[in-house]
Order: C-alpha cells, then sequence, then structure tokens
C-alpha cells in the first residue's frame, strides 16, 4: 500500500497542513528545521508525493503538452527535441501526443481534441500544436482551448491559427517553396510537376501557392499537381500517378515537351513524400536526377542516410521547437515569431 501523507506528518510530528505544505511545494512553508523533519520522514517511509496536489499547491504541474501528427516522422521528432530542450532548462517535462492513429469511430479532428482535452486534465502549463493546422480549425478544438487559455493556460501553434488567444510561430512555408523553385529555375529547370500534400492542410496550400507562384512569374505552368498525404507512401502513390498522366514509360524517355527541355522536376510539399517519389522512381526504372530530378521541404535529420542527396528548402526544425517552447513558457510573450530557411541545392537536382 502507498505511504499516505497523514503517515508522514504523524512521523515528523506536524499537522497535515503543514506535511502537505512542505511536500507539495507551496509558496508558505515552515521553518527550517520542521522542513527538514517531514522531508526526512517521507525519506523513511518512501513516501511518493501526489503529482496533482502538487499541482494544485503550486498552480503549476510543470508539464507541457505537445501535439504532434505522427511521432515517426523526423520532422515532429526533430522539433519535439526542440522542445525537450528548451523545457528542461526551464525544468518542464514534456508530455507528447501523436494524432495520426485515430482510435474505431474517431472522426476528423477527434484524435486532437482527444489529445487536448487529455492535456487539459492534466493541468498542463502550456499545449504546443505542432502538427499543420486544417484550413478550418475544428471549433471544439478553439472552445476547448480557448477556455484553457481563459484560465491560464499558454497555447503555441506552428503557422497561422484561428484559436483565440493562441501566440504563433510563424513558418515561412509560401515564401520558402517561392524560394526554391527560383533557385531551380535558375539553373535552367523549365518543367515541373508538383506532389501537392494534403489539399485541407495549411501547411501543404501555402507551400503549393508559393510553388506555383515562383513558376508563374517565370510564365512556367507545372504539368501537373497531385495531391497525397504527407507520408513517404503518399509521395510514393502520388508520383506513380503522375509519371501515368505524364506519359513516362522508362529510362530515358522525357515525358511530355521536347528532349532538349532537360529533365522533369518533381516539387514535393514534404521531405518525406520526396523519398517516397524517389523509391517510385526508382520502381519504375527512372534515374533521379538524369531522368527525373526531385525536391522536397523541410531538411529533415534523416535525410544524411540517403543517396543521392535531396534538394529541399531547410527549416531549423530543433529552433522551431525551441522557439514554440519559449513561447510556450514566457507568460509575457503574445507576439508571432516568424521562421525563415535556406535552399539546399542537392545531388537530386543535379548539384555536382
Amino acid at each position: 500500500m502507498p505511504v499516505k501523507l497523514t503517515e508522514v506528518a504523524r512521523r515528523a510530528g506536524v499537522s497535515l497542513a503543514t506535511a502537505s505544505r512542505v511536500l507539495n511545494g507551496s509558496a508558505r512553508t515552515p521553518a527550517a528545521d520542521i522542513a527538514e523533519r517531514v522531508k526526512a520522514a517521507a525519506e523513511e517511509l518512501g513516501y511518493v508525493a501526489n503529482a496533482q496536489a502538487q499541482a494544485l499547491a503550486r498552480s503549476s504541474t510543470s508539464l507541457i503538452g505537445l501535439v504532434v501528427h505522427d511521432i515517426a516522422d523526423p520532422y515532429f521528432s526533430a522539433i519535439a527535441h526542440g522542445v525537450q530542450e528548451s523545457a528542461a532548462k526551464h525544468r518542464r517535462q514534456v508530455l507528447l501526443a501523436g494524432t495520426d492513429v485515430a482510435g474505431e469511430g474517431l472522426g476528423p479532428g477527434d484524435a486532437e481534441l482527444a489529445a487536448v482535452s487529455a492535456f487539459i486534465s492534466y493541468r498542463t502549463d502550456a499545449i504546443i500544436l505542432a502538427a499543420s493546422r486544417p484550413r478550418d480549425e475544428d471549433p471544439r478544438i478553439s472552445k476547448a482551448l480557448g477556455r484553457y487559455i481563459d484560465n491560464g493556460g499558454r497555447v503555441v501553434v506552428l503557422g497561422a491559427t484561428e484559436i483565440p488567444g493562441a501566440a504563433a510561430v510563424s513558418i515561412a512555408n509560401k515564401e520558402g517553396a517561392a524560394a526554391l523553385a527560383d533557385a531551380l529555375l535558375a539553373r535552367g529547370t523549365t518543367r515541373f510537376a508538383i506532389l501537392a500534400g494534403p489539399s485541407d492542410r495549411n501547411t501543404a496550400r501555402h507551400r503549393v501557392e508559393g510553388f506555383v507562384q515562383a513558376l508563374s512569374a517565370a510564365a512556367v505552368t507545372p504539368l501537373a499537381v497531385v495531391g497525397g498525404a504527407f507520408t513517404s507512401r503518399g509521395g510514393f502513390d502520388a508520383t506513380l500517378e503522375c509519371l501515368d498522366t505524364l506519359g513516362f514509360t522508362g529510362p530515358g524517355f522525357t515525358g511530355p515537351g521536347t528532349a532538349d527541355a532537360g529533365p522533369l522536376c518533381i516539387l514535393a510539399a514534404n521531405d518525406v513524400m520526396a523519398l517516397g517519389a524517389m523509391t517510385a522512381l526508382r520502381s519504375r526504372g527512372l534515374r533521379v536526377p538524369e531522368d527525373v530530378q526531385v525536391a522536397g521541404f523541410d531538411d529533415i535529420p534523416t535525410l544524411r542516410d540517403h543517396s543521392p542527396g535531396l534538394t529541399t528548402y531547410r527549416l531549423p526544425l530543433e529552433d522551431i521547437g525551441k522557439v514554440a517552447a519559449e513561447l510556450a513558457l514566457d507568460p509575457g510573450s503574445r507576439h508571432e515569431t516568424r521562421i525563415t530557411g535556406s535552399v539546399e541545392i542537392r545531388e537530386s537536382a543535379g548539384a555536382r
């Protein structure tokens, strides 16, 4: 049986209220000798403090809730690592929830709502939403988080949000995609197809808008725009659909247009889709970059393990996590923070 606080109080010869103030972290603490006596009694008896009681005493649980889409995705794991680093400096612990695995009978938004509701019930000091926000925010989530903020909680979102009172880390998705397309155009690439990702997610939509904006400014129209999941499988399937649509039949065949127009370049809305695209190209006997070039977005840490090196727009993913945590832990900060990155041209787009 767990040791009760009443037993500690009895062993130390103090009241239950005094023992609670010492062990649950209340701002009202008794004299040092009494506090030491209570701590010694707790150590002798093997008492483990009640986290909820401590939270009530301190008005803080020292917990941060982090919601990601897919825990296994290197994009989210890098961001989570950054959150943990900042949280540790502030002596906070991070609770992690993923929304990619929905339970039976759960609809869109239900998994995230369940995660948010759990974090609120655990009285976390702050909640960070790292998953891409939907085009239309779930009103249930907005309502729950709005009430949480009104009660003193902090909410930080990656990207634009309609959640009232939430702080935002703004990421240069549209501008970064345009910069990547501009860099490829400057290298003489003129034929593009886009793997657009999920159209209901703001991150995917903004990146596609950036690609299209840059291409349009150069009087270039993408040969195909194909949607798909923000996963390796999504990139694989979207690439096969793209190849079939454009009539790519095998090695050395350049598809629509003239042979001297150069190889097609596939612009994927994230790196994981781009890696899936390269697998799909290999399955059709196509070479990267000789037959088809590929570019992604994010510069996830695992890219160093892939060959050829993937051209991408590099985001400082761990820094994004750190910034989000700092915003979450700074009650006086309400401003939007903007994160930009840089174009990385590698072998997948013909770099030597």
